[in-house]
């Protein structure tokens, strides 16, 4: 059973992600608390697994208390902000803090937003559980909703696509330990590399602000991918949250369709739909990344990449954070080259001089 504690000073985000998890069957939410004053004095007595986070509150601010939390007893942080635009420097601090991961505040919406949100949410406490705890108990039965896979978004292609370009494309996909990842590897990129297009799991408004601060310290142009973006040497698009993200081609140009639809592997946007349409449209002319995350989203989409002729890329256990979606692109035989962090950006390059 994983132990969650919220912290918000609105009673009903409180109420709404502790039903929202009361769902799920590995999960109890132990304790609530309306501000960080209130949190400190229950941590006297009860230790949780996880804890979710709110940024913005009164007497003292998450950012604050997660400092102290970080540096005195370490545990698990989810932060749950509402929007990006605002603040967004804070949330980002707050993983540069120690935070696991960004989740977004649930919302009154459809039926579908609210499961939506429920995966996701309950999806984003194991992962931040696993950050802890390696080794799962083989005793332990999830019961989850239904896993969709990438044929509902882009079906498999009945016959190959002729490739008639030498241009080179990347594709990467990340989640829990991700945005720090992503920001080693991109940092060492040089401005002529080949175009990337990344999935990020990232809440909806965030990747925008995501986009924005890589792009303020690396050589690369980064940019949250909008529909029909040209993919191009030097440019980096990443997938904007809650939409899927596609690589296309027409003639020799690549570019990016954006689009929705239902989560695939439990995620929107997913790896393995970005990893399908580059194995469609770009085969032997690209090089997949998989990187640090909970579950297996992008292992069947790099395995169709590497049958189709690509040349694939999976970041080492000692380097993960979470060190799932990698592992099961091993798993699958997906993987050509398992290397730390540190070293994926140079051999991309090197690797990219030779196609």
């Amino acid at each position: 059973m994983i132990n969650v504690m919220i912290i918000d000073d609105s009673a009903v985000v409180r109420q709404t992600i502790s039903e929202i998890l009361s769902g799920e069957p590995d999960i109890k939410v132990i304790a609530t608390a309306s501000d960080p004053y209130d949190a400190a004095e229950k941590l006297k007595h009860l230790v949780p697994d996880v804890i979710i986070l709110d940024i913005e509150m009164p007497r003292m601010d998450g950012l604050t208390f997660l400092k102290k939390l970080m540096s005195q007893h370490p545990l698990p942080v989810i932060i749950c902000s509402s929007k990006a635009e605002e603040g967004s420097q804070n949330v980002f601090q707050a993983m540069q803090f120690g935070a696991v991961d960004i989740i977004q505040k649930p919302k009154v919406g459809t039926k579908q937003f609210i499961e939506d949100s429920r995966v996701m949410i309950s999806d984003a406490v194991r992962a931040a559980h696993m950050t802890q705890v390696k080794k799962l108990s083989p005793n332990k039965i999830h019961t989850v909703a239904p896993k969709l896979t990438a044929d509902v978004i882009m079906p498999m292609p009945s016959h190959t696509i002729n490739i008639d370009t030498t241009e080179s494309v990347v594709a990467i996909g990340a989640s829990t330990g991700g945005t720090e990842a992503l920001r080693v590897l991109l940092e060492k990129l040089p401005i002529d590399c080949p175009g990337i297009v990344i999935v990020q799991h990232m809440p909806e408004h965030f990747t925008a602000a995501f986009a924005a601060r890589l792009n303020g310290i690396c050589q690369v142009n980064v940019r949250e991918a909008e529909d029909n973006d040209s993919v191009l040497r030097g440019r980096v698009l990443i997938a904007p949250g809650n939409k899927h993200l596609l690589l296309k081609r027409a003639g020799a140009r690549y570019y990016v369709e954006v689009k929705t639809g239902p989560l695939v592997s439990r995620h929107r946007p997913s790896v393995d739909v970005l990893f399908r349409s580059t194995a469609r449209y770009a085969g032997k002319n690209a090089i997949g990344v998989i990187m640090t995350g909970m579950g297996d989203d992008g292992a069947k989409g790099m395995l169709e990449m590497k049958e189709s002729g690509a040349y694939n890329i999976a970041q080492d256990e000692a380097s993960c954070v979470v060190f799932g979606m990698p592992k099961e692109a091993i798993k699958l035989g997906a993987v050509d080259k398992i290397l730390p962090l540190e070293e994926i950006a140079d051999h991309i390059i090197r690797k990219s001089n030779t196609m």
